[in-house]
């Protein structure tokens, strides 16, 4: 087989296995990194003479290591940095291809809303509707979030930005990989640090557990007051149940109930102005 015919094979073989869910950032980190030097041809041995003395046993050399290819993440943050405004860091995303997610969606889907909202809500990653209309939460369960948010006050037109840390579909909703979470993160901590935003609301575990840097289960982290901790910045914060989480566990609608009249007596206290429920 041809080089260029085994590197094409080798690249279909690692799609194949990024969009079954396995995370293959150290893979290809190796696969970009510069091919070893060929061996050079072995030559050909002199006939043995007699009574030669044994050869001194062979010491394998050291394995070359291979430097891995540039981080993602790296690219990211840069590109992150640079924008000046939400809007300039949704071009950002838009422009950014270190996540392979982005080769199998249809559409980027980085944030709708209100950019200079006092209340800022990140979930996790777009669903088939949200791939194919390029908008956060716009299929059953962002129904039901826009009815929740309503109770409060809160809406799309008026005073809340909605965004996720992936902004991409993963293929057939898989859960993203960490390789795939650290990639797009910069850019999900900039809209934070843009926006400044009087609450930060996290929408069910994995939102929690990348913005929070925590681990606890998302029943324990609801509907209390928390702080988002990063670069000098400390932000008002506090997780819902995701609302796909709420169709398929109808009875946990009671603590979405409560965690609703928290966020709303939090926002008093905050002075955010609110449509009447």
């Amino acid at each position: 087989m041809q080089p260029e015919t085994d590197r094409a094979a080798a690249r279909a073989l690692l799609a194949f296995w990024r969009s079954a869910g396995v995370d293959m950032d150290v893979a290809e980190a190796v696969y970009a990194a510069a091919p070893a030097t060929a061996p050079a041809p072995a030559r050909a041995q002199a006939p043995q003479r007699a009574r030669e003395a044994p050869a001194a046993p062979l010491v394998p050399k050291p394995a070359r290591r291979v430097a891995p290819a540039p981080a993602a993440d790296e690219d990211a943050r840069r590109l992150a940095k640079a924008a000046d405004s939400v809007a300039a860091l949704r071009a950002a995303v838009e422009g950014f291809n270190g996540c392979a997610l982005k080769a199998t969606a249809r559409n980027t889907v980085f944030s709708d809303g209100v950019e200079s909202a006092p209340v800022l809500l990140i979930g996790e990653a777009p669903g088939k509707e949200e791939d194919q209309q390029g908008k956060p939460f716009v299929g059953r369960s962002g129904q039901l979030l826009d009815r929740m948010l309503a109770q409060i006050g809160l809406s799309r037109q008026t005073n809340i930005l909605i965004s996720n840390t992936i902004y991409w579909r993963p293929p057939g909703n898989r859960d993203p990989t960490p390789g795939e979470i650290m990639a797009c993160l910069p850019f999900a901590e900039r809209l934070v640090e843009l926006m400044q935003p009087k609450l930060l609301i996290l929408n069910g575990k994995s939102a929690a557990h990348t913005m929070l840097e925590r681990t606890d289960g998302v029943l324990k982290l609801r509907g209390r007051k928390l702080r988002y901790e990063r670069g000098g910045q400390s932000i008002n914060a506090m997780v819902m149940l995701h609302p796909a989480y709420l169709l398929r566990q109808p009875q946990q609608k009671r603590l979405a109930w409560a965690d609703l009249l928290a966020a709303d007596a939090w926002l008093n206290d905050l002075g955010v102005t609110r449509a009447p429920s």
